[in-house]
């Protein structure tokens, strides 16, 4: 019998609670933490094309919400839910992009989503935030988080194409 896995929004809604025990500030409409004036924003979706993907991560835009007001700030890190493994081309984008790689995250969610505990993940940003999600992956859902490696000997493609 598979076992039944939150949804996307669950999972961050989870995380989010988690984040307010920290001392963080998040907003309880949009899917952003802050810390030390630092936008870690969340963006969830469940396909993305490449070519939308590079204009969204160029424009590092982050919506917040102040009373009745909203203000459009800088997200200094953006981490990508996925609710379908990436395609190769993506994940090529990141690798090959060092400005994208230092500020954005992927997780490819969608094999906890079959009911797996299994996330992967492609992050190489040294996002406080990222790494508490990453640990609250493992801690309370008690998922297993398997890296995208890089091009180089071809790995990340097997990683990806495991998941097919």
């Amino acid at each position: 019998m598979k076992m039944k896995m939150p949804r996307v929004w669950e999972i961050l809604k989870k995380f989010k609670d988690l984040c307010k025990f920290r001392g963080w500030k998040i907003s309880e409409t949009e899917d952003w933490v802050e810390i030390s004036d630092k936008y870690h924003n969340f963006l969830w979706t469940r396909v993305v094309h490449p070519s939308s993907f590079k204009r969204i991560v160029s424009s590092r835009k982050c919506v917040v919400k102040e009373g009745l007001s909203y203000r459009v700030v800088e997200a200094s890190y953006t981490a990508w839910l996925l609710s379908e493994t990436p395609s190769e081309t993506l994940v090529k984008t990141i690798f090959e992009s060092p400005e994208f790689s230092h500020r954005i995250a992927l997780y490819d969610l969608s094999p906890i989503l079959e009911g797996k505990n299994l996330c992967v993940k492609l992050n190489h940003t040294d996002s406080p935030v990222f790494e508490e999600f990453e640990s609250f992956l493992k801690n309370e859902l008690k998922v297993k988080l398997k890296p995208i490696l890089s091009s180089k000997g071809n790995v990340k493609n097997r990683a990806i194409s495991e998941l097919a």
